[in-house]
This record gives C-alpha cells, sequence and structure tokens, in this order.
C-alpha cells in the first residue's frame, strides 16, 4: 500500500484506531472518508477535522453498508483502499447459561459479517481501478487467546484465515490485502482498556503503523514489534508461556 495519494474509506473509524490512522493517513496527502453508527460523533469529526469527509453506516446492518457504499462510491469514484476497521470486544461468561450467547452473536455480526459484507459492497469497484488495497483488522488475539473475550478472539482468528484466502484468490489482481494486526493499545475498546500499562499509547502504534506502510508497501501483515509476543508463539514454541503470560498480565488487552 503507498503512504500517499489515496482515496480511502475507514468504517469503524470515529474514535481509537480508526480515527487516528485516519487522521495520520490524511496528514500524509490521502483523501479519508470515516464512517461511523453515530452522527454526533460524525458531526464532531466533521467540525474539529474538516478535511476529513464523513459518512453514516451501521457495519452490523446489511443494507446500511450497501446504502454507505452506494453513497460513498458515488461521491467519491477515485476511491482504491477500504480498512474494515468497526469491531466491538466484550466480556463473556460461557460457563453461565445467560452469559454470552446475545455477545457472541452481536460480536460475530459486527467483528465478521461486518467485514464480509463490506469487503462484498467494494470488491466489484476495487478491482476496477489500477491499484487497490483491502486492509483487513485482526488482533495479536487472533493468535493467542484472552479467556473472558473468546468469539472476540475466535472472530479475529477468522479475521485473519480470510485476509489470507482472499489475498490467494486476488492474486495477479490489482487489489492487494493487507492485514492490519495490533496488539493492546489505549482505546476504548474495552473498560480500563486507556489506563493499561500494558497496553501501548495510542500515538506510539499508529505511528509505527505508519512507517510500516511507507516502508514496507508490500508487507502482507502490519506488525508492530508489541504484537509479535503474542503472533509468534507458536512459532517460536513458547505459546503456553505466551497464553499464560497474557491471561495473567493482561486482562483488558485488546
Amino acid at each position: 500500500m503507498n503512504i500517499t495519494g489515496n482515496t480511502i474509506f475507514i468504517p469503524g473509524a470515529t474514535s481509537g484506531i480508526g480515527l487516528a490512522l485516519a487522521r495520520s493517513l490524511s496528514a500524509r496527502g490521502n483523501t479519508v472518508i470515516v464512517g461511523g453508527r453515530r452522527t454526533d460523533l460524525l458531526e464532531r469529526i466533521a467540525q474539529e477535522t474538516p478535511e476529513l469527509r464523513t459518512v453514516a453506516i451501521d457495519t452490523s446492518d446489511a443494507d446500511s453498508i450497501r446504502s454507505a457504499a452506494a453513497s460513498v462510491l458515488a461521491a467519491h469514484p477515485d476511491l482504491n483502499v477500504l480498512i474494515t476497521m468497526a469491531g466491538i470486544m466484550r466480556v463473556e461468561d460461557w460457563t453461565s447459561p445467560e452469559g454470552f450467547l446475545e455477545t457472541a452473536e452481536a460480536t460475530v455480526t459486527t467483528n465478521l459479517l461486518g467485514p464480509i459484507r463490506l469487503i462484498a459492497a467494494f470488491i466489484e469497484h476495487l478491482r476496477s481501478v489500477p491499484e487497490a488495497t483491502i486492509m483487513t483488522v485482526s488482533s495479536g488475539l487472533a493468535f493467542a487467546p484472552l479467556r473472558v473475550t473468546p468469539t472476540y478472539n475466535a472472530t479475529k482468528a477468522a479475521i485473519h484465515m480470510l485476509s489470507e484466502s482472499v489475498r490467494l484468490q486476488l492474486s495477479g489482481s490489482a487489489v492487494r490485502v493487507v492485514e492490519l494486526e495490533p496488539p493492546s493499545v489505549r482505546t476504548a475498546l474495552m473498560p480500563g482498556q486507556e489506563e493499561s500499562e500494558f497496553a501501548m499509547p495510542l500515538d506510539d502504534f499508529i505511528a509505527e503503523v505508519m512507517t510500516l506502510i511507507e516502508t514496507q508497501p508490500d508487507a502482507d501483515e502490519i506488525q508492530v514489534e508489541n504484537v509479535k509476543f503474542l503472533r509468534y508463539g507458536e512459532a517460536r514454541g513458547d505459546y503456553a508461556q505466551v497464553v499464560a503470560t497474557l491471561n495473567r498480565l493482561d486482562p483488558h488487552g485488546r
């Protein structure tokens, strides 16, 4: 992915990693459209960062995705980058019959069906432009599980394999599939995460991601150093220790 000169749509970018990445990409000479469900946040973003375009979208709703995609493409026919940022992370208790099913279903709808529907809505257009990128967003927890968020872990593991598989199908085309793999980052994704000493400061994470995009434009996976502890536990042969450390030290990690 080139660092500049793109037209980029980032649904799920009204806060946290998504918004910080949108602002950084805009500052590097890209046209960036931010998508989100809450119109009050979109209005505030438009006021605070007028160079960002905004569009209302609920990535848990298939009709909303189709409508927003049509609106974005009508206004920005040169769109060449889709970043499927939207996601939720919620605690589940699978030892209680009442403690997890509704949360698990909502997590699958947002974290897995959402990106699938987004890619489906934009893939025909992206295949029609000279160079395009689909950036998916998984997590370090795709590779090592946090005990309290089973379905979040599972959806992010699915996003990793989806990225690998779609990349194979699009091999030889003008569309690249890039997977962003965040570690725990200081955002409001989970209660207490913004203050977690184990989470990476947001500004540091975004700065490293931008450097990786610029210096490794052909990378399939964008991995800051902090995520490699989780990402490569199996390859190093210390997976059990990684899981134990993660669940002992970082109960609110991404």
